[in-house]
Parts: C-alpha cells; sequence; structure tokens
C-alpha cells in the first residue's frame, strides 16, 4: 500500500543534510510552507543553498531560517524588500551568498530542471551583469543568454490538500512556484492543511500528481492530532 503520508513535520525533514540545496515554495508569504521551514529550522541543518523567490519576509519562515545562519547561498529573484533586513545583514557582512535571477528566468530554469531540459536561450538579462560568464547567442537578429535548469534535493511546498499517495490541489495563489519545484527536486515534501481519502480529489483538479510528491505532512500537530 502507498502511503506518502509523514507523521510529524520534523520526522519529514529529518533527512535534510548539511550542504542540501532545498527549494521552497511561495511568493512572499502566499504559499510559503512556514510549518517545514520551522521544522527545517530545528533540524539544524546548515550550509544550505536555497531557491525561493526572495529572501525572506520579516522574523518568520525563510526570513528565520536566514537568520538562524543555516543558509550559505541563496538563488532568488527578489533579495531587497522593507523587511529583509536579516538577509541584508548577512550579505553585507558577506556571509551569505546571492545568485541572482530574473523572475520569468527563475520559474524557467525550475521547469526545466523537471522537464528534464538541459538549458536554454533567453533575451532577459542579456548586455546586464546577469550575463556575466554565460554563453550568448545571436538567434534571428536577437541576442540571447544561456540559462542553466536548477535542480535541488528536496523542495519544501505548501498545498491546499493532499492524498496519501502525493496528489495535491492548491488554494489560488498559493499555487505559485509549487508545482515546477516538485518536479525539480529529488524529494519533495508537501505541507498540506487537510488530508484527504483516496478519490476524494477531482482528478480534473490535481494541480500536482503523486509522482512527484514523496512526503505528505499536515502544517500542524494540532491538526494531525485530530485526523487520527
Amino acid at each position: 500500500m502507498i502511503d506518502k503520508t509523514f507523521e510529524s513535520l520534523q520526522a519529514a525533514v529529518a533527512d535534510i543534510h548539511d550542504g542540501a540545496t532545498v527549494m521552497i515554495g511561495g511568493f512572499g508569504n502566499a504559499g510559503m510552507p512556514a510549518a517545514l521551514i520551522d521544522a527545517l529550522i530545528d533540524s539544524g541543518a546548515r550550509e544550505l543553498t536555497i531557491v525561493n523567490n526572495n529572501a525572506g519576509n520579516g522574523d518568520t519562515g525563510l526570513a528565520a531560517l536566514i537568520k538562524a545562519r543555516q543558509v550559505r547561498k541563496i538563488i532568488c529573484s527578489f533579495p531587497r524588500q522593507a523587511d529583509s533586513w536579516h538577509f541584508d545583514k548577512l550579505y553585507h557582512a558577506g556571509e551569505i551568498e546571492l545568485e541572482l535571477t530574473p523572475q520569468g528566468n527563475l520559474a524557467e530554469r525550475i521547469r526545466a530542471a523537471g522537464a528534464g531540459i538541459g538549458g536554454f536561450f533567453t533575451p532577459t538579462g542579456y548586455g546586464t551583469l546577469l550575463a556575466k560568464g554565460k554563453e550568448t547567442r545571436l538567434i534571428d537578429g536577437r541576442h540571447y543568454v544561456l540559462e542553466a535548469p536548477i535542480h535541488a534535493d528536496f523542495a519544501l511546498i505548501k498545498a491546499l490538500r493532499g492524498d496519501r499517495w502525493g496528489n495535491l490541489v492548491y488554494r489560488m495563489t498559493a499555487r505559485n512556484f509549487g508545482p515546477i519545484m516538485a518536479s525539480a527536486a529529488k524529494c519533495t515534501i508537501a505541507q498540506v492543511s487537510e488530508i484527504v481519502p483516496l478519490g476524494a480529489l477531482d482528478p480534473e483538479n490535481i494541480i500536482t500528481p503523486g509522482i512527484f510528491v514523496q512526503r505528505v505532512v499536515l502544517q500542524s500537530v494540532l491538526q494531525s492530532q485530530g485526523a487520527k
């Protein structure tokens, strides 16, 4: 019997090792798997490479992971905002590395990894510092930059509902990076608000099929206790 559900958030992230590359879903706080991030902080894993749209907000979630000095490098498209003070502090101190990637390029690099594409040419970034050291090509009179796919050891994502096979549905825009990150990681861990019986999810509405998900866990201890 296939059952990908985990009893606790801590167990779901227990094997995330030092030096791992971890994709974290979310667009700001929308779709961010905060409970899984808290469990990752508690695990103590260090020297992580994080792939995310931004560099954390305020003092919680990804920002808290950065504050705990568990992140060696971050690959993101939007590192600077009014409340990204933990990233700012460490970056200016030379204690965290940044790989800046335009948002469309970031999404396509992740998607390319999941699709098995070895790289792609994009006009975005040509003629800027972001293209430094990368192959460029003139195609039909327009300049392009070669971008590489981004693979990950783990992906932490948030969904609305999941079943024990790992099939997922999302809540509106909280979907954002979740589906492509699930396909680009060796191990995808999904934090869900509800685990439903097999067959309860309409196949036409499933966004991420279980083949891309290895672990499913309820987002809070209280919910997991109530589901028993």
